[in-house]
């Protein structure tokens, strides 16, 4: 890992103010002063600052409450992205846990942990996602039943997973799926003639949204939270 992006993960300084930290020769590899941002580090290496050791931060897991209007994207050109929310200097490295689309709102799920990421996202292991459902016409009363037999999407020939839907009043409901296709949730109304005007995810593989989290917030995820996967 090149020097700067160590020293900046390592602390609170921005890639930038690395930079000025090796002018002021402040940053030594191995008792050395370095000099160069690009020194590769590597496992054996002693990095310090201000004549502190530094040693890399354990894996980050994150709940963010999304709101609407942001995509789910690192960066774009002409919209709000959910790393906007967090601080610059802790986005490096970190993955999105899936995705939502930019109008729902809701658990998104952001880790460093590559492995962790998977173990959730990988359609092997089928983990429940549990949404907040609002439709535009009233829920049909065969809907439950269609959608735990599986439902064939336009487009897409293969049906749906099995899928538990429970009725909530006349036009919301709570559904939980075992998959993630584009836009699922809206394609399995569609296919029934509904349409859906408002989704919200309530959690994810049995990490729930915390309640006291405002939208446009995050927290670090509890020890317990983090070996639910």
């Amino acid at each position: 890992m090149r020097l700067d992006k160590y020293v900046s993960q390592c602390s609170s300084l921005s890639r930038r103010e690395v930079g000025y930290a090796l002018r002021e020769k402040r940053i030594s590899v191995n008792d050395d002063i370095a000099r160069s941002a690009s020194i590769k580090i590597g496992d054996d290496d002693r990095v310090s600052l201000d004549g502190q050791p530094l040693a890399p931060a354990g894996p980050r897991y994150w709940m963010l409450h999304k709101p609407a209007e942001y995509v789910c994207a690192r960066t774009d050109a002409s919209q709000p992205c959910v790393t906007d929310l967090l601080p610059p200097e802790a986005v490096a490295d970190l993955q999105l846990v899936g995705r939502l689309d930019k109008d729902t709102t809701g658990l998104l799920l952001i880790t460093d942990d590559g492995q962790w990421n998977h173990r959730i996202t990988s359609p092997r292991r089928q983990c429940p996602k549990v949404y907040r459902v609002t439709t535009a016409d009233p829920i049909a009363a065969d809907t439950a039943a269609r959608f735990a037999e599986g439902v064939v999407l336009r487009d897409d020939p293969a049906p749906t997973l099995p899928a538990t839907l429970e009725v909530i009043d006349s036009h919301s409901a709570r559904l939980t799926l075992h998959e993630g296709r584009y836009h699922q949730v809206k394609r399995m109304f569609a296919a029934l003639g509904n349409r859906v005007v408002a989704l919200h995810r309530e959690s994810v593989a049995g990490i729930e949204l915390d309640p006291d989290l405002a939208s446009g917030d995050y927290r670090a995820l509890t020890p317990e939270e983090i070996t639910r996967v």
